[in-house]
Order: C-alpha cells, then sequence, then structure tokens
C-alpha cells in the first residue's frame, strides 16, 4: 500500500487514516461536550425557573442522561464492532451523534413547547450517549491494532487528544459566541449556533470514515493475553471477560478518577461564572488555555510510555496531579483572580491527560481481541456514566451546601488517591517492557498483587 505509513505493520495505516479517526473522534466529542460549555442558557431556554440553581441543577441533570446511556452503547455497538468490525461500528455511532446534536439545535424552548421541550432534550442526550459509548472503545481499538506494538500508546494517544481537540474548539466557539454576542441574544439563540455547526460536521465526518481500512480481521503481533483462544460466542465472550475481571474494575477505578479531573475542568466555565463570578467569557479563556496544553501533553505521555512502559508514566503523573490539586483551587480561590483562574487550570491542564492515552493503550492491549470494543468500551464508559455525568452536579451540590469554592478540589483529591492505589496494582503491559507472561494478563494481573 503505498503513501505515508504510521508505524510498520502488516495493516499499513497511513497518516490519512490517522487524521480521519483523530478527526471523527474530535467531532463526536464537540457534539457531546458542547452541551457543558452552555449549561445555563440551556438551562434556562428548557427549565426555566426563578431560582437560578434549580434551573442550573435540572440542566445538569440532562447533561448526566447522556452519560446513563454510554454503557447500554458501549455494549451494543462494542458487540457489533467485535463481531462486524471497527469501522461500521464507528459509521453508526457517527450517524447517531449527528442526527441527536442536530435534534438538541432544533428543539424548541420551553416557553413554546412546554413540558415537551425538556423530555426531547433528555431523549436526544440519551442518543448521544448511546452514540459515544460505542464510540470510545471502536476507535481505541482501530487505532491499537493499525500501528506497530512499539509505537501503541502513542497511537493510541491520538484518541484522547482528539477530545482535547473538541474541547479546544468547543471553548473558541463558546468565546468567539460570547464576544459577539450580548447576553440576551446568547441566552435566546447563540447557544443553538454552537451545536448547529456540529451538526454540519456530520456529513465531512462520515466521509472521511468510510475511507478507513478495517482492522478486526488483520494480523496482529502477539500481545499479552493473545493465546487465549479467540472466541465469537457470547459465552466465549463472558468467559474472556470474566478472566480479566481483576483488570477492568481497577480500570474502572482509574479512568473513574480521570473522569472526575476531566468533568472538573470541562465544569470550568459554569464555575467561573456561578461561583467566582467572573464572566463568561472569562471562563471560555480559562477553559481554552487549559484545553490547548492538553493537547501536546497526553502525546508526549504517550511517546514515553512507548519506551519506558506504562506504568510507571501513568503512577508518576498520577502522584504529580495528586500534589497539585489543592494548592493550584487554594490560589485560585483565595485570589479570585481571572489570570490565577487561567494560569490554575493551565498547570492541572498539563498533568490532567498526560497518561489517559497510554492507560488506554495499556487496557486496551491486555484484552483480547475478539472482547476488545465491547470491554474496553464498557469499562469506560461504566466509569464515565457513573462519575461524569454525575460529577458537575456533586459539585454543585457540594459547593452549595458546605459554601466553599474548595469543594471540587477535595472532591478531585480523593478520587485521584484511590486511582493512584489501583495503578499500583496492574501489571505492565507493553509489548517492549513483558519478557514473560506464561498464563496471560489475567494470571500476571494476581501474581502483581
Amino acid at each position: 500500500m503505498a503513501g505515508t505509513e504510521f508505524g510498520k505493520t502488516s495493516l499499513v495505516l497511513k497518516r490519512r487514516h490517522i487524521a480521519a479517526v483523530t478527526l471523527g473522534n474530535a467531532l463526536e466529542f464537540y457534539d457531546f461536550l458542547t452541551y457543558s460549555f452552555f449549561a445555563i442558557q440551556i438551562g434556562n431556554a428548557f427549565f426555566p425557573s426563578r431560582n437560578g440553581y434549580l434551573s442550573l441543577m435540572l440542566s445538569l441533570a440532562t447533561f448526566f442522561a447522556g452519560f446513563a446511556t454510554r454503557p447500554v452503547g458501549a455494549v451494543v455497538i462494542g458487540m457489533y464492532a467485535d463481531r462486524a468490525g471497527r469501522r461500521p461500528a464507528m459509521l453508526l455511532s457517527f450517524m447517531l451523534m449527528g442526527m441527536s446534536i442536530f435534534a438538541m439545535a432544533s428543539i424548541p424552548s420551553f416557553a413554546v413547547i412546554g413540558i415537551a421541550a425538556p423530555i426531547l432534550a433528555v431523549l436526544a442526550r440519551m442518543v448521544q450517549g448511546f452514540s459515544l459509548g460505542g464510540e470510545i472503545g471502536s476507535n481505541t481499538a482501530f487505532l491499537l491494532e493499525a500501528v506497530a506494538p512499539e509505537r501503541r500508546g502513542f497511537g493510541v494517544s491520538w484518541q484522547v487528544a482528539s477530545q482535547s481537540m473538541a474541547l479546544l474548539c468547543g471553548s473558541l466557539i463558546g468565546l468567539l459566541l460570547t464576544d459577539l454576542l450580548p447576553g440576551p441574544a446568547l441566552e435566546a439563540y447563540g447557544w443553538r449556533i454552537a451545536f448547529l455547526l456540529g451538526a454540519l460536521t456530520v456529513p465531512f465526518g462520515l466521509w472521511l470514515r468510510t475511507s478507513l481500512p478495517e482492522t478486526l480481521h488483520a494480523h496482529e503481533h502477539p500481545t499479552p493475553g493473545s493465546h487465549l483462544p479467540p472466541t465469537h460466542t457470547s459465552s466465549g465472550r463472558l468467559d474472556l471477560a470474566l478472566r480479566n475481571w481483576r483488570l477492568m474494575m481497577l480500570a474502572v477505578i482509574v479512568l473513574g478518577a480521570g473522569t472526575i479531573g476531566n468533568y472538573i475542568a470541562i465544569y470550568t466555565v459554569t464555575y467561573a461564572q456561578d461561583t467566582l463570578h467572573f464572566s463568561a467569557h472569562t471562563g471560555f479563556i480559562a477553559e481554552t488555555c487549559s484545553t490547548i496544553v492538553q493537547i501536546p501533553s497526553v502525546l508526549l505521555g504517550g511517546w514515553l510510555s512507548d519506551r519506558f512502559g506504562r506504568r510507571p508514566v501513568n503512577i508518576c503523573n498520577a502522584v504529580v496531579l495528586l500534589a497539585l490539586i489543592l494548592p493550584v483551587f487554594y490560589w485560585i480561590v483565595s485570589t479570585r483572580s481571572p489570570d490565577a483562574l487561567i494560569v490554575g487550570t493551565s498547570l492541572l491542564g498539563l498533568s490532567l491527560n498526560f497518561a489517559l492515552g497510554s492507560f488506554l493503550a495499556a487496557l486496551a492491549e491486555a484484552l483480547p481481541k475478539t472482547i476488545r470494543v465491547s470491554g474496553l468500551g464498557t469499562v469506560y464508559s461504566l466509569a464515565i456514566g457513573i462519575f461524569g455525568g454525575s460529577t458537575q452536579l456533586v459539585v454543585k451540590w457540594l459547593i452549595h451546601i458546605t459554601g466553599s469554592a474548595m469543594a471540587p478540589a477535595w472532591y478531585w483529591t480523593a478520587a485521584v488517591a484511590l486511582g493512584v492505589v489501583a495503578l499500583i496494582l496492574i501489571p505492565e503491559s507493553a509489548p517492549r517492557h513483558v519478557r514473560a507472561l506464561p498464563h496471560g494478563v489475567a494470571a500476571l494481573a494476581s501474581q502483581s498483587s
């Protein structure tokens, strides 16, 4: 196959294929996460109330609805990907996301259609969550299977980098809209423009993905656990999942800690307005700067994990993040300075997703290929479903009952501390750093404790 190659394996992945997967994933995440940036305005449109706290909480609860269906999408679309292939699964998830983002942009407000407005908004968010639940496993498995074993950490890191690209795009659009539109216009229709821009990208994303090769049946170098007997039966997949249950449970804890951090970071725009009493413009600047630094950071983390192993990169980064959270938040809260918010969130952004690409590569390469998408997608979506959708609700509730703007920092610190313990219990999986696995990953996992 001619063209520039990304790694050396029997399936030659061109750089345009990496771009197609990365951009497609970024578009999916943009469509899903745009809601968070405009939670206050959406709350006023679909859940009008004289009580601002109640309106925002109902809006955040609708945001949570998108996470409740992510594990379902991970199982349904993941099983389809493990049978029919990664490419058709990614096409399906993208079409579903396109339809739901257009619906979110088009639903009339409560003032126009009454109770039907919030009901339709919740349904649209549930479809978005179902779609993204199937996207994560398919996308990650494709990148892992299509690059050389010695470049998997860096390759899978592009999946995480694409999420940051989506956040960056959403932040820039929010920044532009808050700059150009007065407050009443942003409330009335400005937030819908952000959704419609996402809907306009759907045909482009589908076109990108139709050109992708299939990796499910491509030859793959031996990986930890790959000697386990492959099977395409439901009972066989369940047996493989049970063999790896300990790894998957630890992964839920690690991903849960990362999810709490990510959604506290995404909450920055709302936190800046609702708690620190800054303008939306300041919140978007902080969110944008934090997201910019995350993109090179996660790629560097993936690259380092290919050279030094997944465990040292993952554990060291988690310890650094644990040490940073409380001092940075204290600085932001005590000074109440826009500059402190911008610099502080950027500093946390450097460490926030540094090792996430490395960890996803570790989890994907540790799972047998016949359950890779459904297993990884289910674990990821379960962690996101529990902690992603609830984090902003919990944070707002904690601030409300304690009266302390430091509440998000304490919640995040506790989550990262648990994540560090789980990371210590997970064995190394990077191929060049694993010398012998006589009984597969499940056996090695049990030996490591």
